[in-house]
């Protein structure tokens, strides 16, 4: 949901505009996954401010960050280009089961069988937690279109103040081509074993809208009638166009 973009923009953030670590250190390694196993030592040698990646459901995480100091970016993104973008990282990564078709996956994403469980129930849980935790939610769409204001907030938010040409290297290192391009973030270093490269590139298309070249109209009125009932009540900081 751009997940990787915003490893960039922090680390782009905390350096003070300094390209060189997200030139040098692998994004997993400037921002560990909390959910593999090497976060623990990663962690015990990195110096605060920490940054770590996680895409872990409120209901296994909230209760521990709601003890903690813990400031948490919440990213989210329009669910029927989230659907696009995990199917075609289901036929690269090889520990993730096949998709086989786009519309047998497009099924799992609606009945939240697919990994890390429904997409819905995912975006309400951390939602749940605005009045428990000091958390900022930003939409992938907003990172397209306005990357320097988001920046701006972020740099509020984590009370890291935008120094001099950090603006300036954020729009220029944080472009999707500058990250397709860096083998630090677009994961071409992960061995073909693990992914398989020849499927295609994890730094895709990184467009808004991506989904209309997928759906069909009959998978999109479905889509539509699935969202309206979880989420028509829900109050979204932002609303994705859904037609």
């Amino acid at each position: 949901a751009g997940t990787t973009w915003m490893q960039e923009i922090l680390t782009l953030l905390f350096s003070l505009g300094d390209a060189r670590p997200a030139k040098t250190i692998p994004n997993w390694e400037r921002a560990p996954w909390l959910e593999q196993i090497y976060s623990r030592e990663a962690l015990r040698d990195t110096e605060t401010p920490r940054l770590l990646t996680t895409h872990l459901p409120a209901p296994v995480l909230a209760p521990a960050l709601q003890r903690s100091k813990a400031k948490v970016i919440y990213v989210a993104r329009n669910p029927k280009d989230v659907a696009v973008s995990f199917y075609h990282f289901h036929r690269l990564a090889k520990f993730l089961p096949d998709p086989s078709s786009f519309d047998a996956f497009l099924t799992q994403f609606l009945e939240g069988t697919v990994h890390y469980g429904s997409w819905f129930d995912h975006v309400k849980g951390w939602l749940g937690q605005r009045h428990l935790l000091d958390i900022l939610y930003v939409t992938y769409e907003e990172l397209h279109q306005d990357l320097r204001g988001t920046a701006q907030r972020l740099s509020t938010f984590l009370g890291c103040p935008l120094a001099p040409g950090t603006l300036a290297a954020l729009e220029q290192h944080c472009s999707f081509s500058a990250m397709r391009d860096n083998a630090m973030a677009n994961y071409s270093l992960i061995p073909p074993e693990i992914m398989d490269h020849s499927r295609g590139r994890f730094m895709r298309k990184g467009v808004v809208g991506d989904w209309r070249g997928h759906f069909s109209p009959e998978q999109n009125a479905l889509f539509n009638r699935r969202y309206q009932e979880e989420m028509g009540d829900t109050e979204l900081p932002s609303q994705w166009p859904m037609a």
